[in-house]
């Protein structure tokens, strides 16, 4: 089964919430990785500018006209995301911690665990014939295959 063929699958079974998760998955484990790594080094470059970019983002598809979520969660991720913009600077500049950007990103991951528990524990109960993705879930999980770290 090529790699192609499997992510056509993962798209039809994964939820927004569960991309969004795997996303902060992979940038997360990317700034684990790059903690004990000086500023100057590429991994943590890298790291922080995928991380910076995840949030940059959000942040603009919560500004964005038609966003789903509710008025004030938007607006607590924006606020997030120019948290995350202004430490990441000074992580850069070796004057704050990396430990807060992991912290802030394991914390939305709890948050978006406990959604897809409480929305499969729903999906159990709910008719089995209806399709799994929809459009939005389709157009994240494209974000996500087209949302890579940059190479420096």
């Amino acid at each position: 089964m090529s790699y192609n063929a499997y992510q056509k699958v993962q798209q039809r079974t994964e939820s927004a919430a569960e991309v969004e998760y795997r996303l902060f998955t992979q940038v997360t484990r990317a700034l684990v990785a790059a903690e004990n790594q000086k500023p100057s080094q590429p991994d943590f470059i890298k790291a922080i500018d995928w991380n910076r970019r995840m949030w940059s983002t959000l942040s603009s598809d919560c500004s964005a006209e038609g966003n789903g979520l509710p008025k004030e969660l938007r607006a607590s991720i924006i606020s997030l995301a120019i948290w995350v913009s202004k430490h990441s600077t000074l992580v850069m500049r070796a004057e704050e911690s990396i430990d807060d950007l992991i912290q802030i990103n394991k914390t939305i991951m709890e948050g978006l665990g406990l959604q897809i528990k409480k929305t499969k524990n729903l999906s159990t109960t709910a008719p089995q014939n209806q399709p799994a993705a929809s459009g939005q879930q389709a157009s994240q999980q494209a974000f996500l295959n087209n949302f890579k770290p940059k190479q420096i």
